[in-house]
């Protein structure tokens, strides 16, 4: 093998593996760092969400600049504006219950809850005509059965405990309610992926539509923020482990992880990113351990297995059904394998 075949293999296949894994790691750095901040102060999850929202958005800025700063691009309408701006408000949302949820739960329950992607958005796309299924193809017999199997592990990995595997620790209510506020959030992350589709068949310049979606974030957060924290104590940042997590996130969240993936999307497709999803349980079952000193209990083992059983299952139905039609499935419009992280991860989509 050449030095020049050797580059290719390099920058094909080992920096786009290596991309994800990041992805992964610093996605669920990230819930660590918030959960260990949570139970260190007192964290109002609105206000929070606010600063993650300007963070990344300062750091996402220029990048709009410079790529767009030679090319004219066409004048968005109001009608794809106002869409985007609903779309804000749904993100905010779901970002609020992912915070909140945090609290009540763990990052490995975030991980667990994060694979209902796939089947929340395969429901909502046929609910929408996005989606056909008939049921006599092996391609919609595979999506259905995952979406059945993702939706009855996140059950089983809520409601059902069992037994502690590594500690004594108990799961009371609280561990219910963050994972109802986390299933919440990916319904709600879902939804706003199956729009974003929607919008970018009207307006395809995906860096305005970042923009656009920037700025009414930032309005939708800093009015809710003002809303549901009206102590100014709240609104102050100190030096201490919030803040560190504050600019963590934005950093990571809203736009290194978002750049990273989106390159990685171009080069292998989106079937390629969502494949490396259920690796999230792994590294927050080892961060909670190591980190948080939580406890792993039977039904989060049992729920993360069948949700990901699940997650293949819908995705390899959806996959092949597209190569069987021809479309190798490589575009950022497609709803159900479309780059999940990018939407999970905070202030941005692509």
């Amino acid at each position: 093998m050449g030095m020049e075949e050797g580059g290719k293999l390099i920058y094909k296949d080992v920096l786009p593996f290596a991309g994800m894994v990041m992805v992964e790691c610093m996605l669920v750095g990230g819930n660590t760092l918030y959960k260990s901040a949570s139970v260190e102060a007192i964290i109002n999850s609105y206000v929070f969400t606010f600063y993650v929202f300007l963070i990344g958005f300062i750091f996402i800025l220029p990048c709009i600049f410079i790529l767009h700063r030679r090319t004219s691009v066409p004048p968005i309408k109001l009608s794809v504006a106002g869409k985007i701006f609903v779309l804000s408000v749904v993100m905010y949302l779901s970002q609020v219950c992912g915070y909140i949820g945090l609290e009540y739960g763990s990052p490995t329950l975030s991980s667990i809850m994060s694979n209902l992607s796939p089947a929340f958005t395969f429901v909502l796309a046929f609910f929408f005509r996005m989606e056909k299924v008939h049921l006599r193809s092996y391609t919609s017999q595979a999506k259905v059965i995952g979406t059945i199997l993702s939706i009855s592990g996140a059950i089983i990995a809520t409601i059902y405990t069992g037994p502690s595997l590594l500690s004594t620790t108990s799961v009371n209510m609280d561990w219910i309610i963050g994972g109802i506020l986390l299933a919440g959030q990916y319904f709600l992350l879902s939804f706003a992926l199956v729009a974003q589709a929607k919008i970018l068949v009207e307006y395809s310049v995906d860096l305005i539509v970042v923009f656009v979606f920037g700025v009414s974030g930032l309005f939708v957060a800093g009015l809710g923020a003002l809303i549901m924290a009206r102590d100014v104590e709240a609104w102050k940042l100190r030096l201490d482990v919030v803040l560190v997590t504050i600019l963590y996130m934005g950093f990571s969240s809203g736009f290194f992880n978002v750049v990273l993936q989106i390159w990685v999307l171009r080069l292998k497709g989106p079937v390629y990113v969502a494949m490396f999803k259920p690796l999230t349980i792994i590294i927050a079952v080892i961060m909670g351990i190591l980190i948080l000193g939580d406890s792993l209990h039977l039904g989060s083992v049992l729920g993360g297995c069948i949700i990901t059983i699940g997650f293949y299952g819908v995705v390899w139905g959806k996959a092949k059904e597209d190569y069987e039609d021809g479309f190798p499935a490589r575009t950022t419009t497609e709803p159900l394998l479309g780059p999940h992280d990018v939407l999970e991860e905070g202030s941005q989509i692509s």
